[in-house]
């Protein structure tokens, strides 16, 4: 019996973390002699800990804090991590086990390991910390600690700096890390983009597969178990970048759906559109992707008609995608495509500028065009250079960057239409806005739902390519529904033409 996979779990190389720390060295070495500063001092993290549910003994499955993955690769928990700005060593700090770990959970690795594994010059134990960094030290007075302390614009968190034992006996810099470290986030090396697409190419193969499984009467968590089982099984991916939404029918109105109190668990009923989001995360690096079809397998004439009305906003924008671009004029350019197709099939009336200009959009269109995309799904960044404001009006203020693309960075194209009465509901009873709305044709659209089409892209010196590789048109889905192939078969990415 063939394998309902043509993929295989790829390579990680270590190297790809000694890049990121040298990427790094180089953009905090820059910023300390444009301000004068000495370039001496420790970059020093602090990575995750395990975590019991609620006051139980049983502990969460752990995953590393994302700048802690970032730079150094290591999938246990416990662990800090140093580089020495004077010379460029790297090295990490290890939990000092008890005995009885060896019993319970297996080995205890010696240093030598984590040295060899993680491709650092030196490790230690956690409680060495402050000699050994005291006595790596070269300059003069006490040791410049710079720890990791920041906003993160999606969540509204603040980084956790590192906290040890002896800490008082440094100088600690809570403001330079983390805008130097999070813009280095931002552009993706080689083989970043290798991860990403790996994820990409695994997580396409499972959206296709649910496709292929889908059947009026089946419950939406087991289109989610179908994904979460094919990324695990052919990819080895175990974790999931995101909770699936798995979302049918009217749910698919509903933008995180899939949540505790809505957890994926209507049944699948002929005549609903399926909205499913849902993205596997491969050595740390994710992917987000959303197909939208047809439960049954085959579309009607309302339903072609939200769709391509996305797919037409999805395609103009990865068209338009290349450096210099600001990506709050390609969110623009897919609420026009958007109202456009509205038009064209008289749900509304007027002129397009003039709906633009109310923000008419954004009564079907509630989020954001897309994000950053890395080891976060919501890859930090967005707006952490000076003059890359949230914009405040409706839609657009829900955009997580309004940045100017660069080559190297990897963003999802996620239009969607949806009809949501919340939203609807008022913009038809609206002076300004009602006159716009043919109220005959919307009504039909009540409780239709929404559909989402969201790719990955990554920026290239004079455009972007896609990393996703699920069937778009509407006859390569019905296609693909009916039992038709589509292979996906990995990617190799180029080299980009700048060094990131």
């Amino acid at each position: 019996m063939a394998s309902p996979s043509s993929l295989s779990p790829t390579d990680v190389p270590m190297e790809l973390h000694a890049l990121n720390r040298n990427k790094l060295l180089d953009s905090f070495r820059h910023h300390l002699s444009l301000s004068s500063r000495p370039l001496h001092g420790f970059v020093f993290l602090q990575g995750g800990e395990e975590q019991n549910r609620h006051c139980t003994d049983h502990i969460e499955l752990f995953r590393q804090e994302s700048y802690f993955a970032y730079l150094f690769g290591v999938k246990e928990p416990g662990f800090y991590g140093a580089i020495d700005i004077a010379s460029g060593e790297s090295m990490l700090f290890a939990p000092r086990l008890p005995a009885d770990y060896a019993v319970w959970l297996g080995e205890i690795k010696p240093l030598s390991h984590f040295k060899e594994r993680y491709m650092v010059s030196s490790v230690y134990y956690t409680d060495e910390i402050s000699k050994v960094l005291h006595d790596q030290y070269k300059g003069s007075g006490k040791p410049s600690l710079y720890l990791l302390h920041g906003l993160n614009t999606d969540s509204n968190n603040y980084s956790k700096p590192a906290d040890f034992e002896g800490i008082d006996n440094f100088v600690a810099d809570l403001n330079t890390l983390h805008p130097i470290l999070t813009e280095c986030r931002v552009l993706k090396s080689a083989l970043e983009l290798a991860l990403i697409q790996f994820a990409n190419d695994i997580s396409s193969e499972a959206h296709v597969e649910v496709m292929r499984k889908t059947k009026v009467g089946m419950k939406e968590y087991q289109l989610e178990s179908l994904f979460l089982h094919h990324t695990y099984m052919y990819g080895g991916c175990r974790h999931c970048s995101y909770t699936c939404i798995c979302a049918t029918g009217d749910s698919s109105a509903v933008l995180h759906y899939g949540h505790a109190a809505a957890p994926n668990d209507k049944t699948l009923e002929d005549g609903d559109m399926a909205l499913l989001d849902m993205g596997a995360e491969y050595h740390f690096y994710g992917s987000d992707i959303t197909c939208s079809f047809p439960v049954n397998g085959k579309f009607t004439t309302d339903q072609s008609i939200v769709y391509n009305a996305v797919l037409r906003a999805h395609d103009a924008v990865i068209s338009n995608v290349r450096p210099g671009v600001s990506w709050v004029d390609m969110h623009k350019l897919a609420e026009r495509t958007i109202l456009e197709s509205l038009k064209e099939e008289r749900l509304l009336f007027g002129e397009i500028d003039a709906m633009v200009n109310e923000r008419l959009g954004a009564v079907f269109m509630p989020h954001g065009l897309g994000h950053l995309l890395g080891i976060d799904t919501h890859d930090p960044g967005g707006y952490l250079q000076v003059g890359a404001e949230r914009p405040k009006e409706a839609g657009l203020k829900s955009l997580r960057t309004s940045r100017q693309l660069l080559e190297g960075m990897v963003i999802t194209v996620e239009p969607g239409c949806y009809f949501i009465d919340a939203l609807l509901l008022p913009a038809m009873e609206n002076t300004r806005t009602s006159k716009y709305f043919n109220r005959d044709q919307i009504s039909r659209f009540r409780g239709f739902g929404g559909v989402r089409i969201e790719s990955d892209v990554y920026v290239t010196c004079d455009g972007c390519v896609n990393m996703t590789k699920c069937p778009r048109e509407i006859k390569e889905i019905e296609a693909v529904m009916a039992g038709a192939p589509w292979p996906i078969n990995r990617t190799s990415i180029p080299s980009l033409s700048t060094k990131t």
